[in-house]
């Protein structure tokens, strides 16, 4: 602002000449009234608006006369003087209003020179120039004023300049950032929003930017990349398509790329380059990836006979397509007398080393049939040639095979046996290959040694074997002749000779066998040839042992594998290497949190994304260890993902991996996006299946308890649900290495661990005693949770009455519509003797017998015939202290369904007793509901005299004992 528009009154201030530093002419304005005390003058600008400005700037260039150069100046000189401020909506000020004091004015500071004059020459004052800068705000309204008060000083006003800052419009980082005005405060930063340029995207987070008090941008957060098909031109200002026969295939900073061979685009901005007519990419080769073509036949097929096996070589394809993974199929046709009865070879053909994806350029191929022509096509494929609509390129040979020995016999019967002789039948070869012209039969004794075997020659496939002695064990083999020679042996065979004691004590016995029907002998028959064909299984290298018709029926035996063993993590000298071996470390940058979804022992829990190299990116769940942390702390935090990273089982939940060489430390799991169990079940108020979640919380025990491990902390609260429903056991932080050095395995908390009562089995409270067997426990607690859904064990009794209660054989009752089936399994899981309580392993048939036969899963126990009812009331409250049916709903925490029932008429108690489940629309909610109503009816005394009578023991009044008394006799009458 320059003086002239300075607005009056000016008062004392005068509008003078003088000059600037330069010597040159100047117009300013001045007081120096420092002779006369008690100076008080006012001078303003106009009307200055602020064109959205939060903080304003002024710049002052003055001059001040030093006091001590001016003669006999009094005390009350001074070389300073004050800046005002006034904010307005209009431009109303007067000569008397604003009032010329600090009140309304608001003060921006006391300005002092750094530089005074004090030397007069004949052409004027020298005066010494000062500047000065100040700012102030936040200012809001539409302008303001500003005012100069000096009070007593010899000073001149020059210049006075009043601006605000701004960040100028910017492409940056990709994206364009629109004039931007500095904050209120000189350390404000003001956030713009980018917007990318045209063809840009934003990557992973909204790119922003900060303008600062001085106008300056600062803080770049995010950026924007050319989306695919387009790249960056002009130092970054703009993304351009990428020219016609070229390509870029993602978002990025890279540059198009010219088409790959053997494919073109058809316009500007291609993200791929189509293969050319006949070419092709195989599915999982990439944009970059030039296209191929399909092989050539292969060339030059040699092809050797040896009677009725065949050898085939080649050479390569003159052109494999370009590409490097050419690979051969042969296709055998077995054509008979002609050309035109040609049909695919049987599975009897035997290709060495194979018959498709052949990668050398030879195969040997046996059992063909003897004096039949073949037609073999070898063909050459690679990876495209399942993309092409044509049939691969192939070269066919035409052979014809010898004259060959007949197969191996396959199996021996023994027909019939006495002391001295064996008969014997076998089949046919599978490949006589000619005419059978006779078998041979070669025979030994076991105990003796090969060589001294005999021949016996038959026309047929039977023989009788005579001249053997009794009791005394034969290896036998047969093989057939044809004209081409003999073929190969069948396996050895065991057969026994009867002693002269078995023959004549069963005589009488094998008298119906000779003369009995036909359909008996077909019987014997099938039963040796089972006999015989568990025999053939036997190698000659069997020891030594005594033979009898039932030693005939061999079995071999089978060791199973060992049970891998859980390793508990605090055995190790160093826990961190415990951590390294059962733990994958993953690198910080495969890991992008998304969000905070709770708070742990140890730190924060978020969901988050985890993309490793070579993987798809999938949702996980991150524990972070909270900064300031000791290392025992990390010890702790760690051996969580020591223990987790031991189990692989679909019930269990999966350990991704740790990342410990970055900050935070985190732990890195499976994403469960349905949350934990018992909050899953109250909010939605349904189940899966009956029995579906027990399932498969008890198959994941199981294997748990398979590998030497107890949770000791299964409840509800620490079962995971994921998207499909799928219940997953987790939190490991109490499960301790189950011992396996005795027959009574336990583990012993530290004295004064924490436990969790009402989940807990009574040795391991009263002992600190955990075993598997007390997993038990708390898994019939957490099937009690299930089918009450979510309800919490034992109500509102505290931990004391859970365990006096329990000490005195009381149970949880089964939950409204509770299988009997099911709710027996529970009392089975609460046996007070641990020793007595099922195993896992049986729990887990037991449900699945359950699920595959719905039926057993109908039957429900009424609560009025439950033994365990003071149980079940201390859970229900006392309606006589309710004034309402709001009240009550409320006391349940299904105040959501006032409004169902007001609407519907149940105002009173007496009406709400008689109602259904009508209007309540979750499961949950209409057990939760429905057994309180239940209560009600019983404390209204409408319920039947049985179910009064066992209430009475509990916190009935005495008038509804007295009529339970009355009700109970006439039961008796």
């Amino acid at each position: 602002l320059l003086l002239g528009s300075m607005a009056p009154p000016a008062m004392d201030w005068e509008e003078v000449s003088g000059y600037d530093e330069n010597m040159n002419t100047i117009r300013t304005y001045q007081v120096c009234n420092v002779f006369e005390s008690s100076q008080n003058n006012w001078i303003r600008t106009k009307f200055i608006r602020r064109r959205g400005a939060q903080r304003i700037h002024v710049q002052l260039k003055f001059s001040v006369r030093d006091c001590s150069s001016i003669p006999n100046v009094p005390g009350s000189c001074k070389e300073t003087f004050n800046l005002f401020y006034y904010e307005a909506e209009t431009d109303t000020a007067t000569r008397t209003s604003p009032a010329w004091m600090e009140n309304p004015w608001v003060k921006v500071d006391t300005i002092a020179a750094d530089e005074s004059f004090s030397q007069v020459d004949l052409g004027g004052r020298i005066m010494q120039i000062n500047s000065e800068v100040r700012s102030f705000g936040p200012v809001s309204k539409s302008g303001f004023y500003l005012a100069f008060q000096d009070y007593g000083s010899c000073m001149s006003l020059i210049a006075v300049r009043v601006f605000y800052r701004k960040c100028p419009r910017v492409v940056m980082n990709g994206a364009v950032f629109s004039e931007t005005l500095s904050g209120a405060e000189s350390s404000s930063l003001v956030a713009a929003r980018g917007v990318c340029v045209p063809n840009g995207e934003e990557v992973d987070v909204p790119i922003k930017l900060y303008c600062n008090g001085d106008g300056e941008w600062m803080v770049p957060i995010g950026r924007c990349m050319c989306k695919a098909g387009h790249e960056a031109a002009v130092n970054g200002t703009l993304c351009r398509a990428c020219p016609s026969g070229s390509f870029k295939a993602a978002q990025g900073d890279n540059s198009c790329l010219p088409c790959p061979l053997n494919s073109r685009t058809s316009s500007e901005g291609a993200t791929t380059c189509v293969c050319r007519p006949g070419f092709y990419r195989m599915d999982a080769e990439g944009p970059g990836t030039r296209c191929t073509t399909i092989p050539t036949a292969p060339q030059s097929v040699i092809s050797i006979v040896n009677e009725t096996s065949l050898r085939l070589e080649w050479s390569p394809p003159v052109d494999g397509g370009g590409r490097e993974d050419v690979v051969y199929n042969l296709i055998c046709k077995s054509c008979g007398s002609g050309r035109s009865g040609c049909t695919r070879c049987g599975d009897n053909v035997q290709f060495v080393p194979r018959q498709l994806g052949l990668t050398d350029s030879r195969v040997h191929i046996s059992e063909l049939l003897a004096h039949t022509q073949y037609t073999f096509e070898i063909q050459a494929v690679n990876g495209v040639s399942d993309q092409s609509p044509y049939s691969p390129h192939y070269t066919a040979v035409n052979i014809t095979t010898n004259q060959a020995a007949p197969s191996a016999v396959s199996i021996i019967h023994q027909v019939s046996r006495t002391p001295t002789s064996i008969t014997l039948s076998w089949s046919q070869p599978d490949q006589p290959n000619g005419v059978i012209l006779d078998y041979e039969l070669q025979y030994y004794e076991k105990n003796l040694a090969e060589w001294n075997s005999s021949v016996s020659r038959s026309q047929t496939n039977t023989a009788l074997i005579r001249g053997l002695k009794p009791g005394t064990i034969y290896v036998f083999q047969v093989r057939a002749r044809t004209v081409a020679g003999f073929g190969r042996f069948s396996g050895k065979m065991y057969f026994q000779t009867m002693t002269e004691v078995e023959y004549n004590s069963s005589l009488q016995d094998k008298l119906p066998l000779i003369v009995g029907s036909s359909a008996s002998g077909l019987v014997f028959i099938i039963a040796i040839t089972v006999i015989i064909i568990v025999c053939r299984r036997r190698s000659s290298e069997r020891p030594e042992s005594e033979y009898t018709d039932k030693l005939q029926h061999y079995t071999s035996g089978h060791t199973s594998p060992g049970m891998k063993i859980y390793i508990d993590p605090f055995t190790y000298e160093d826990p961190n290497e415990a951590v390294r071996e059962f733990a994958k470390e993953i690198d910080i940058s495969c890991v992008k949190i998304e969000q905070v979804i709770g708070a742990g022992e140890f730190g924060e829990v978020c969901s988050g994304n985890l993309r490793q190299p070579g993987k798809r990116e999938i949702l996980v769940a991150l524990k972070t260890l909270k900064a300031g942390y000791t290392e025992r702390q990390r010890r702790d935090f760690l051996s969580e993902a020591s223990i987790m990273g031991q189990f692989d089982h679909p019930n269990i939940i999966h350990l991704e991996g740790v990342v410990t060489k970055s900050s935070p430390v985190m732990i890195i799991t499976e994403f469960m996006e349905n949350g934990s169990l018992d909050s899953f079940l109250r909010v939605s108020g349904r189940l899966y299946t009956t029995g579906g979640h027990a399932a498969g919380i008890a198959a994941g025990m199981k294997y748990l308890c398979e590998m030497n491990y107890v949770h000791r902390d299964l409840a509800a609260r620490n079962i995971l649900v994921n998207s499909n429903l799928v219940c997953k056991v987790s939190d490991f932080g109490l499960s301790r290495f189950l011992e396996d050095d005795t027959s009574d395995p336990t583990y012993t908390s530290a004295l004064g661990g924490k436990i969790p009562i009402r989940w807990t089995a009574p040795e391991a409270i009263q002992y600190r005693k955990f075993t598997s067997s007390s997993d038990c426990w708390s898994y019939g607690i957490v099937m009690w949770e299930v089918m009450s859904y979510g309800e919490r064990p034992y109500w509102d009794m505290s931990n004391q009455d859970v365990i006096n209660a329990i000490e005195q054989d009381y149970r949880l009752p089964p939950p409204m519509d509770c299988p009997s089936a099911l709710h027996q399994l529970m009392l089975d899981c609460w046996q007070k003797d641990r020793n007595n309580r099922p195993k896992f392993s049986q729990i887990v048939n037991t449900l699945d017998k359950m699920i595959r036969n719905p039926g057993t899963l109908k039957a429900t126990t009424p609560l009025s015939s439950s033994v365990h009812l003071p149980l079940l009331d201390r859970s229900t409250p006392d309606f006589s202290s309710f004034t309402s049916v709001d009240e009550w709903l409320d006391a349940i925490k299904m105040g959501q369904y006032k409004e169902n029932f007001a609407n519907e008429g149940f105002s009173s108690f007496n009406t709400v007793s008689q109602m259904t489940a009508d209007g309540v629309t979750l499961a949950g909610h209409q057990k939760k509901i429905l057994n309180s109503i239940q209560a009600m009816r019983a404390q209204l005394n409408q319920i039947t005299s049985v179910e009064v009578y066992g209430l009475c023991q509990t916190e009935l009044t005495v008038e509804h004992c007295d009529k339970a008394d009355m009700a109970q006799s006439e039961l008796d009458l």
